[in-house]
């Protein structure tokens, strides 16, 4: 038996769902909107989580331990004897020292790398800062001034670069002069604010320490004992 269509025969498309078709598009409707908000309160819940988590990190990372901050940190022979030297925090030169891994087994050499290095790292921090803070007056802070720490933290970065350089080349005779014109750069970026605030005080005196522990530490190849 054939089925025959004809097609020029006018067919009628139902539009309207049927009771069961209604109810289950209603149900799903409401299933995905369920779906949506589980979803929402999900990421949520886990940024809170991740959030508190970091915190925890930074909780972590940032406060030391009970047993940390009891330990009395011991320096070596070598440490204590040019922190005695340096004319400033004993301290802050002990700390400063002790915040490369190296230091407790550090022959005058290797505390030599690590002291430069140390005044470099500040150096250079305080180039950028100085950079930022530039680009972002608009008269609040004294360009002028700014403009001068500039210049200076230049020349300083500059010394202590030739200073690496020096020991590279096991060359020593010029370290404690280029620690010194690091040092002076820093003065002279403090002075530049003439008693008036200066948003690099703490950096300029953090220089100035760490050159100093650079010139005890140059002293060594050069004949003066401690």
């Amino acid at each position: 038996m054939s089925l025959c269509i004809d097609m020029n025969e006018p067919r009628s498309l139902s539009l309207i769902a049927s009771p069961d078709q209604l109810a289950y598009n209603a149900a799903r409707g409401k299933q995905l909107k369920e779906n949506k908000k589980m979803v929402k309160s999900y990421h949520r819940i886990l940024r809170l989580a991740t959030l508190y988590l970091f915190q925890c990190f930074l909780l972590f990372v940032a406060i030391p331990s009970p047993c940390a901050a009891t330990k009395p940190l011991k320096p070596t022979k070598l440490v204590d004897a040019v922190c005695r030297k340096t004319n400033s925090s004993y301290s802050f030169c002990v700390l400063s020292l002790y915040s490369d891994p190296r230091t407790p087994t550090a022959d005058s050499y290797v505390l030599a790398y690590i002291s430069f290095g140390l005044a470099y790292l500040n150096a250079s921090a305080t180039q950028h800062h100085v950079a930022r803070l530039l680009n972002k007056t608009q008269g609040g802070h004294q360009p002028q001034q700014l403009g001068t720490c500039r210049r200076d933290y230049n020349k300083a970065v500059s010394a202590l670069q030739l200073a690496y350089n020096d020991l590279n080349s096991e060359t020593f005779f010029e370290l404690a002069d280029l620690a010194g014109v690091a040092s002076l750069a820093a003065e002279d970026c403090q002075a530049a604010f003439n008693a008036t605030f200066s948003p690099l005080t703490n950096m300029n005196r953090d220089l100035k320490d760490l050159c100093k522990i650079c010139v005890v530490v140059s002293n060594l190849f050069t004949g003066l004992t401690l």
